[in-house]
């Protein structure tokens, strides 16, 4: 396939497969996340046992999402997608052969680095098989699926860890990854490496530090830190005020249901051109704030007032954010890019919830939630995404777009 042969849109058959991939990481991510601490007095013995457990996945996916997407612009998105399906399923059955403690370490670390491959390659490719024009709608659809997986993750992985203990989640996350790779394997297309010029240290540092790179990545972090904030905190908050389980977890499962809604919707208006991406990622940020002060709110109506609008801002930003990173990046170093930029949103993932836990152990909740709520609203302030606001960035590889907006 050379370069300026993808006119149009992928056919959905090509796609679902890159939907699944997305879907796989997040489930495994929050299914086995989830269920850890009520997993055996053998396996998890200590608070800091867990801590280290839950820490195995992401930082992997810290360390090694950067180098991945980076091979995946060496060698092609596609090889390197299923080979961390493969990696994703042979890990997860590392446990199902010697279900031990020791193994449980070893497997989380494995699924954390398979994932590490299989996520920026699928970004990638989600862009490579769309044109530019076009990519908002795809990213939308990819973002549903994925925060499917976050959604259902802790729900489906606690029956089955109840029906058959945590030997049956790896089982089904085992069955999952190989399920998707074969899947992959048949329908998605070889999508060759782009060639490209050697790239020196100096060339690197300069593209990310490009306000076309930090402008979505800012973004993308802080929707992702409002999330992590929102999915940990909420539910403090509700039984600080005598709410039961089942409120609180419904009210998480309404921020992650906000999020799944708003991402197709939001990345349908950019391709339109209903909305910029710039001025969509403003809005998406000041309606994440917005949602963090409402949690700020008494009672049950700060908890769903913080989770439905944290929810409609995340699912703004988020579409559009991966959008504008395909548009204003190299066709040829589009895993790299992809890569980089999800090592940004995992900076938000743990630093949204450190930061809101430190001002709230300082003073209280309330003001933890009001620190995060500043300090997103101050992104679109301090003038990050002002280039953004007028028009979208033009893509590098012209040839991609199948319709110009006037």
């Amino acid at each position: 396939m050379s370069p300026g042969a993808v006119m149009r849109s992928a056919p959905p058959r090509r796609m679902w497969p890159l939907y699944a991939a997305g879907f796989t990481t997040a489930f495994g991510a929050h299914g086995i996340a989830a269920n850890l601490g009520g997993f055996s007095e053998d396996g998890v013995t200590s608070l800091l046992v867990l801590g280290g457990l839950l820490a195995l996945y992401d930082g992997a996916e810290v360390v090694l999402k950067p180098v991945f997407g980076t091979l995946a612009d060496r060698i092609g998105a596609r090889p390197v997608l299923l080979c961390g399906l493969v990696g994703f399923a042979a890990a997860s059955a590392l446990y199902l052969v010697a279900p031990s403690p020791g193994w449980l370490w070893a497997a989380r670390l494995g699924q954390g680095a398979a994932a590490s491959a299989f996520s920026p390659s699928a970004s990638a490719l989600v862009a490579r098989l769309n044109p530019a024009a076009g990519r908002g709608r795809a990213f939308g659809s990819y973002g549903f699926y994925k925060s499917i997986g976050y959604t259902l993750g802790p729900l489906l992985g606690g029956v089955l860890v109840r029906a058959g203990g945590l030997w049956l989640l790896f089982a089904v996350l085992a069955a999952l990854g190989a399920a998707v790779a074969v899947w992959a394997a048949v329908a998605v297309p070889v999508v060759p490496p782009l060639p490209k010029d050697r790239q020196t240290v100096l060339a690197l540092v300069r593209r990310l530090t490009d306000p076309a790179f930090l402008a979505p990545t800012a973004a993308l972090a802080a929707a992702t830190a409002a999330l992590s904030a929102g999915v940990g905190f909420l539910p403090v908050s509700g039984r600080a005020v005598g709410l039961g389980t089942v409120v609180t977890g419904a009210a998480v499962s309404v921020l992650a249901a906000c999020t799944a809604v708003v991402q197709p919707l939001a990345g349908r208006a950019r391709d339109e051109g209903r909305i910029t991406t710039g001025g969509g990622m403003t809005a998406g940020l000041l309606l994440t704030a917005a949602g963090l002060a409402g949690a700020m709110l008494p009672g049950l109506t700060g908890v769903l007032v913080g989770a439905v609008l944290i929810g409609a801002g995340s699912g703004v930003i988020t579409p559009l954010g991966f959008a504008a990173l395909s548009s204003s990046t190299p066709e040829e170093r589009l895993g790299q890019t992809m890569g980089a930029a999800e090592l940004g949103r995992e900076s938000g993932d743990a630093g949204g919830p450190l930061l809101v836990a430190g001002v709230a152990t300082l003073a209280t909740l309330t003001y933890g939630y009001m620190a995060l709520a500043i300090l997103i609203a101050l992104v679109p302030l301090v003038g990050l995404l002002r280039r953004r606001s007028a028009h979208d960035p033009a893509p590098y590889v012209a040839t991609n777009d199948v319709s110009e907006r006037p």
